[in-house]
């Protein structure tokens, strides 16, 4: 199998921002990704495309491959050097800015081709559940709503021995 390899580098787009988009494409093949990379409303969505485009041309013009039988087999988007502003705030402080840059690896690689064997797609049947299915399934059940109980007995003498502690009233 081969693999054809390209190099974004200096995407001065967070790498935050672009592994959104890259998400999208991962191990999809190339019409697909195509697809979502031309529908995709994000500002990481034009440059992978470029990217993706570029592999595209590298695996035609130097390796000869068919375009429709490439699939995206990794895409890792790292964090490349930081450039530093500084932002005045109050009092003559200083707040630190960091423009982040992005550099994305993307790889190709051909999708297998099986020797001989065609793999069929079988649908499976909806069946409609039986009766004894629609029997053994649990019943929901309604819980009884409680009712507060009033207190009675012993319970209420030590409510009203509390309440006598706390205000210090002596009840003959």
């Amino acid at each position: 199998m081969m693999r054809v390899a390209a190099k974004l580098r200096y995407l001065r787009i967070a790498p935050r921002k672009v592994r959104l988009v890259a998400d999208l494409i991962r191990g999809k093949t190339i019409e697909e990704a195509q697809a979502a990379l031309n529908f995709t409303v994000k500002k990481a969505a034009k440059p992978l495309l470029r990217l993706l485009n570029s592999a595209i041309a590298n695996a035609k013009n130097n390796f000869q491959l068919d375009p429709a039988n490439l699939y995206i087999l990794s895409l890792s988007v790292d964090e490349g050097p930081k450039t530093k502003r500084w932002m005045p705030r109050a009092r003559g402080s200083a707040y630190e800015i960091q423009k982040k840059v992005s550099h994305v690896n993307l790889v190709l690689e051909e999708i297998k081709k099986s020797k001989g064997v065609k793999t069929k797609i079988v649908e499976e049947k909806k069946v409609s559940p039986t009766v004894t299915e629609q029997v053994e399934k649990p019943q929901k059940t309604e819980k009884p709503k409680l009712k507060p109980r009033l207190r009675q007995g012993r319970q209420a003498g030590k409510a009203e021995g509390a309440i006598r502690k706390i205000f210090r009233r002596q009840v003959f």
